[in-house]
């Protein structure tokens, strides 16, 4: 009823298409055949696979890949492929090949018969809503939304136009997601947040009345949760990817266009600019603001206000190199600490 349409079968390409199609400059046999994309280590003579990193030069001589998409720099590198394409970015090349060969299903507009709509939903044209999904009353779907198996939407929801929701899928009420906003499987939107007051003897549940807004071209991957606001709304950007398990606090409001890395936690109230990268595994303070274009490392923790632009790691988060300079320091002391025990051992003999 509203199930994908299956995948067309990926036709052949001759390493003169894939220069073609990637802008690219052919050198070697135009006519190579590939049917299909591959790791170095793992293609066939009827694959085609590339590399834009150095570091993977060397697999390169020992690759049975038929077609190479290559920067111009590994131009002369030894491969025994039949056909090479030299362009300007090999992974942004490799792109449209991954859309050729591997083309994602399409929608069907339909609505399964285990639906269950609350009294004054609205529906957009072409929908697609899978089987056992929940809408609650008063929610809007925009048109050309896909809506997957076991999805609940609550009371009041908005949602744009092309919005995907993947199964099991959770939007508390009045949660409103913009235009082509895709969220993955397990993700939780509009819980109320982590918000109590210690009366001296309990700690009592603060009620959580904002809601959770999700600009247009947003991505949110498996698994991630993201707070109702206390009073205020919680607020995402538009074009802002959050990759799985990420947490975003009550109140939160993250900018346009940020990247947010595999288990980011961002605590109530704070403030992510514009541009902001938030690397794996690092954490953001209650109240604390981070400036349009500054970058996180990997387990950091901010946990003060960090300027835009600027680039901290470490825990307490500070400017990165200032980081690497202390631990370097540590190294050091800890060199000059095992001498000096090793001076007084010789004195006590």
């Amino acid at each position: 009823m509203s199930d994908a349409a299956p995948a067309a079968a990926p036709r052949t390409l001759t390493a003169a298409d894939v220069a073609a199609l990637t802008g690219g400059t052919l050198v070697g046999d135009p006519h190579a055949v590939v049917s299909g994309l591959a790791p170095l280590a793992t293609a066939s003579s009827s694959e085609l696979s590339f590399c834009g990193d150095s570091r993977y030069v060397a697999a390169l001589a020992s690759s049975r890949a038929g077609v190479l998409l290559l920067p111009s720099a590994f131009r002369e590198a030894p491969a025994a492929a039949s056909a090479r394409v030299i362009v300007v970015d090999a992974f942004a090349a490799m792109l449209p090949m991954l859309s050729h060969f591997r083309p994602q299903p399409q929608l069907v507009p339909g609505i399964h018969p285990t639906v269950t709509l609350g009294h004054g939903v609205t529906l957009g044209a072409d929908v697609s809503i899978g089987a056992n999904v929940v809408i609650g009353a008063g929610t809007t779907i925009g048109d050309r939304t896909w809506i997957d198996a076991n999805v609940v939407i609550g009371d009041g929801c908005r949602l744009g136009t092309q919005v995907r929701l993947h199964p099991h899928v959770t939007l508390y009420p009045h949660t409103r997601l913009g235009d082509r906003v895709e969220i993955h499987a397990g993700s939780r939107l509009g819980a109320d947040g982590f918000g109590y007051k210690f009366d001296g003897t309990a700690h009592r549940k603060v009620p959580h009345v904002g809601h959770v807004v999700i600009e247009q071209d947003v991505e949110i991957g498996a698994n991630c949760t993201v707070d109702r606001g206390t009073l205020d709304d919680t607020v995402i950007g538009a074009g802002t990817k959050l990759d799985d398990m990420v947490h975003v606090g009550h109140n939160v409001r993250v900018g346009r266009l940020c990247l947010l890395m595999a288990q980011v936690g961002i605590a109530g109230s704070a403030v992510i600019g514009d541009g902001c990268v938030l690397a794996g595994q690092s954490g953001v303070g209650g109240h604390v603001s981070m400036g349009a274009g500054a970058k996180v490392g990997a387990q950091a923790g901010v946990i003060r206000d960090m300027p835009g632009g600027e680039t901290w790691s470490g825990f307490p988060a500070r400017d990165h190199r200032e980081m690497l300079r202390g631990y370097a320091a540590l190294t050091r002391l800890t060199r000059i600490v095992k001498e000096i025990e090793a001076l007084v051992e010789k004195e006590r003999v």
